[in-house]
């Protein structure tokens, strides 16, 4: 599998977004707030390195997201499999139409393993990540148990209207979640608990009949 024999970049990220608008009742859009990605290399010990961890973060001086987008924009061509939990139905989705929306480069297709979507067969048992970390007991290097990264609802609202305070808490947790997942695969990978990566394709692009993307 990509990326367990050291072979190939694999970037694990993660976003973080917050209600814009309603476009049906209860079904708001979503703006991105936040993204962190991380390569998952290891040292000669076998350790992960994270000096490579960016979080891009969205606040009141900026008029949209579309810097946080283009720098997670150019580590996702860079890579050659991305990962994540549910990035499939998530994340990547959320981020193409933010680019969409901006009229920005979109997504091209991509290798992906996503922690959820590609999990054995199961029924009556919960797959967060939340739930994975403590029922695999999934520890850092140095043997911590890995814990999920909370907010309260006072948190989010704080996080959501940008406050310093707020936007420090939305770092905290998109950089966790990141880092928890790097560890989480790797559990996964370990046990055979996760198909082979999948393509990932957002559909579009250039054909010689018609038209795709627009140039």
């Amino acid at each position: 599998m990509l990326g367990s024999s050291g072979r190939g970049r694999v970037l694990d990220f993660d976003i973080e977004n917050r209600p814009l608008s309603y476009w049906q009742p209860d079904r708001p859009t979503a703006e991105v707030t936040a993204i962190a990605s991380c390569w998952t290399e290891r040292d000669k010990y076998g350790r992960f390195l994270f000096g490579s961890m960016q979080v891009d973060l969205l606040t009141p001086w900026d008029d949209g997201p579309s810097d946080i987008l283009l720098a997670f924009l150019e580590r996702y061509n860079e890579a050659d499999l991305v990962t994540g939990h549910y990035i499939r139905m998530h994340d990547l989705p959320i981020i193409n139409g933010a680019l969409y929306e901006l009229g920005l480069p979109l997504l091209g297709p991509k290798m992906t393993c996503d922690t959820k979507m590609d999990m054995f067969k199961k029924a009556d048992v919960p797959a967060t990540q939340e739930f994975l970390l403590e029922t695999l007991r999934v520890a850092d290097d140095d043997g911590k148990p890995l814990q999920k990264f909370h907010m309260s609802q006072s948190d989010w609202r704080e996080a959501n209207r940008l406050t310093p305070e707020g936007i420090e808490k939305t770092k905290a947790r998109v950089s966790s979640d990141v880092r928890d997942h790097i560890y989480l695969r790797a559990a996964m990978l370990e046990r055979g608990m996760l198909r082979a990566p999948r393509m990932w394709n957002p559909g579009g692009g250039f054909s010689e009949s018609t038209e795709g993307r627009h140039r």
